[in-house]
């Protein structure tokens, strides 16, 4: 059963310098910490009240209103890492859901949570922030290599969501192009021009995932 097991929202920080001499070791602003939210929060078009990010313009926006990762995936995590602490928001996620991961969502995916309707936009493109927030130098790699990424939703209906709730699927239109196999596609797309094409004609992946994917295929065909 599909659960929206925690809820987090966050605002930009300055890190300050650890001292330790690596790459996290500089002044960087983030909102990856996200705190846990008790009680309903409501879902807008754009974001959750009380979400904003640091990189506007990377993040944010009606195709990336908010981030999704399984809650199936932490155990696994906490024992790899040897991080006990690390739980809903770890990676800096906006709805930990359990009963869900990449292999079983798809894109174009509509379900409802709460009061809101989701659609499932995109594979989430890690970045190095992962590693800088649990000072992991090989957590970004990791990350990509075993597609436990996370994906991103659009806001088809505004409403309330709160920890706790079911999250019903009511259409999956694409049921071949699973989180993991867009992500896959997406990254390999110079590999795989073939299915960069394919893809690229899914009209409920972002615009700006289509647009690259376009541009790739346009570059082999050129060549």
């Amino acid at each position: 059963m599909m659960k929206l097991v925690s809820v987090q929202v966050g605002t930009p920080r300055s890190v300050t310098p650890t001292g330790d001499g690596q790459p996290w070791d500089r002044t960087w602003e983030t909102a990856f910490w996200k705190e846990q939210v008790q009680g309903p929060v409501m879902l807008r078009f754009l974001n959750l009240e009380g979400d904003r990010q640091a990189a506007v313009g990377i993040h944010g926006g009606k195709d990336q209103a908010a981030l999704c990762y399984s809650a199936d995936h932490y155990p696994a995590w906490r024992q790899e890492l040897d991080l006990p602490e690390m739980s809903g928001g770890g990676f800096g996620e906006n709805f930990t859901i359990a009963g869900q991961d990449e292999r079983s969502v798809c894109i174009g995916d509509i379900y409802a949570v709460g009061e809101a309707l989701i659609q499932v936009s995109k594979p989430r493109g890690p970045c190095f922030k992962i590693a800088w927030r649990w000072q992991r130098e090989d957590l970004l790699s990791r990350v990509e290599s075993s597609g436990r990424h996370g994906w991103y939703v659009r806001v088809l209906r505004e409403g309330l969501v709160e920890a706790g709730q079911h999250v019903r699927l009511e259409d999956r239109p694409h049921p071949d192009w699973t989180v993991r196999a867009a992500a896959d596609a997406i990254r390999f797309r110079k590999r795989r021009p073939e299915l960069a094409a394919q893809l690229a004609r899914l009209e409920a992946l972002a615009e700006e995932d289509r647009e690259r994917l376009r541009q790739t295929v346009r570059r082999a065909l050129a060549g």
